[in-house]
């Protein structure tokens, strides 16, 4: 599932059949045909065009970011670990700050703020999460500092930079990644939340939070058009949380490392 969507967000927009905006059918909330393979929306547009294109919105910029809110969490624990207990206080408290605010209470204060634009969601899905991503990051690392092969390589006489880059962080990779995984899923969900309460991705563009808020006067009749966006929204974040699962120990030992 996860590769499929992948390459829907990849080569989407050149397999669809009609343009995003183009309408096409007669009727609005048309039903699935071999002409309409998902039906129409409530502007006549094709629904399947739709999804191609939302699905690169969706995948991107949930996947830029996670990667963004990853990358810092990491570096940021890191660096709090090697550095000295006023830095690692300062900086624990100072983004325990940022986590009592709710993610999306701060994205909607953002772009009320500063208005929508792909930039800002991508800013602003990252900085809702980098917390959670510096704590697992810190927890992982203090325990690694500890390790005695760390004391060698401290005692041998290399620098902070040194140790946490070549000793700590390839120790600490795979956790890693089954919490980006899990970051890129809450930033699906918020995007998609925010795209359904009119402040996510902007038209003409859309997302696929988006096209499940324009035609939800279409629920009441089982349209596609509702529907089946909602399915790839449930489907790329099942399919993202079984590719977690299956990571062979990994789940595990970030659990362990977050308890500790």
């Amino acid at each position: 599932m996860v590769i499929f969507w992948l390459l829907v967000a990849l080569l989407g927009p050149l397999l669809a059949p009609h343009g995003v905006g183009a309408i096409v059918a007669d009727d609005s909330f048309a039903p699935m045909t071999v002409q309409f393979p998902l039906g129409s929306d409530y502007l006549g547009r094709d629904v399947l065009s739709r999804i191609l294109y939302g699905a690169r919105y969706t995948v991107g910029l949930a996947l830029a970011a996670a990667l963004l809110a990853s990358t810092a969490g990491t570096a940021l624990g890191l660096f709090a670990t090697v550095s000295g207990r006023w830095i690692d206080e300062t900086l624990s408290r100072l983004l325990d700050a940022l986590t009592c605010i709710p993610s999306k209470i701060f994205a909607l204060v953002m772009v009320a703020g500063f208005g929508s634009s792909v930039p800002l969601l991508i800013l602003t899905a990252a900085l809702s999460y980098l917390p959670g991503a510096y704590r697992i990051a810190r927890s992982l690392a203090v325990n690694l500092n500890m390790m005695e092969y760390v004391e060698v390589a401290r005692a041998r006489g290399e620098g902070r930079a040194q140790i946490a880059c070549f000793e700590i962080l390839p120790n600490m990779i795979h956790p890693m990644l089954a919490d980006f995984g899990l970051r890129f899923v809450f930033v699906v969900l918020l995007l998609s939340g925010l795209s359904f309460l009119g402040l996510g991705v902007q038209p003409p563009a859309a997302d696929l939070g988006s096209l499940v808020r324009e035609n939800i006067s279409g629920l009441a009749d089982g349209s596609p058009a509702v529907i089946m966006p909602a399915l790839a929204i449930a489907t790329l974040t099942i399919g993202v949380n079984l590719l977690i699962d299956s990571l062979p120990g990994r789940t595990r030992r970030l659990t362990q490392g977050a308890l500790r």
